[in-house]
């Protein structure tokens, strides 16, 4: 019997240098496994569309994926907009079937490569008198920006840091500038701003514009940018491990603190709320309003 197949499922980006970095990282990963049939796609945004890659596999001889979400946190689209079209797929192909496994983060493996990134523009300067901005999307999801501050204190830990502040490039607070003011008010000398994100992007392009635009306002201040995530070893050892979880069911998905299980202060109404992913124009037979597992409503994108 063959083994499932890999499907790596991104959102989408409306810059090409980040889509391209996405589909060379399946690229990479597929040589690197050439016992695993391995694909990628996209929801929306970028080629190739998720619809694409699944019915070019699917002329292959492939019938069984684990679909393993390139995502950092639990937000909207690994709860609602990627089952969805994954059970769109589903019914596209009848006889196939699809296992989905939990988004990346948090995990050690990140955490190593967020302190390498650190490291290359400290360039050998003082960690105890380097105050770190990790710096995520946003999200309207409390659980999914709760999870960012989680790895914000996770990298704190035990790695000399004056300190490790959280902001986010959209859609909750605190801002990049907001967040930058803060470490400034809580005496940090140098502040290295650290973009939460796999790839490049219109959102990571976004923090380094509000960060340089903030330092220089600031007489003085020492605001240093550090990278991506970006395809390293441990992305691509944490995404087989993610892989191996879903073949075996071994999914273990945080809903303590999930919107639509726990009544959270603020957000009362989307217990038990019929899910509704957005719609995704890049796929004509996603007719808006269907949805399946967890989700959120409709809103616009900057990627």
């Amino acid at each position: 019997m063959n083994p499932r197949a890999l499907l790596l499922v991104g959102h989408g980006t409306r810059d090409e240098a980040g889509a391209a970095a996405f589909r060379s990282f399946v690229a990479q990963l597929g040589a690197a496994q050439p016992e695993l049939a391995v694909g990628g796609g996209f929801i929306e945004l970028s080629p190739p569309p998720l619809a694409d890659t699944v019915r070019d596999m699917v002329a292959a001889g492939v019938r069984d994926f684990a679909a393993v979400p390139l995502v950092l946190v639990s937000a909207g689209h690994a709860k609602g907009d990627i089952p969805a079209a994954l059970a769109r797929e589903e019914e596209r192909h009848p006889g196939t079937s699809y296992a989905y496994g939990r988004p990346l983060g948090p995990h050690p493996n990140l955490l190593t490569v967020l302190e390498r990134r650190v490291d290359e523009v400290l360039g050998g300067a003082d960690r105890a008198e380097t105050t770190v901005l990790l710096v995520g999307r946003g999200s309207t999801d409390p659980d999914a920006n709760a999870e960012v501050v989680k790895v914000a204190r996770l990298l704190w830990e035990g790695r000399g840091y004056a300190g490790v502040e959280t902001a986010f490039v959209s859609l909750a607070e605190p801002s990049v500038p907001a967040g930058l003011e803060r470490c400034r008010l809580l005496g940090a000398r140098r502040i290295v701003v650290l973009p939460y994100f796999l790839f490049t992007g219109v959102l990571p392009d976004r923090v380094r514009e509000q960060a340089a635009a903030w330092a220089a306002a600031h007489d003085g201040a020492d605001v240093r940018c550090a990278e991506v995530i970006g395809p390293e070893p441990e992305l691509a050892e944490l995404v087989m491990e993610r892989y191996r979880e879903t073949v075996g069911g071994d999914l273990r998905m945080n809903c303590d603190t999930c919107v639509y299980r726990i009544a959270l202060p603020g957000f009362e109404d989307r217990v038990g709320r019929p899910q509704q992913p957005h719609h995704h124009p890049d796929d004509p037979a996603h007719e808006h309003g269907h949805g399946h597992g967890h989700g959120h409503g409709s809103h616009a994108h900057s990627h």
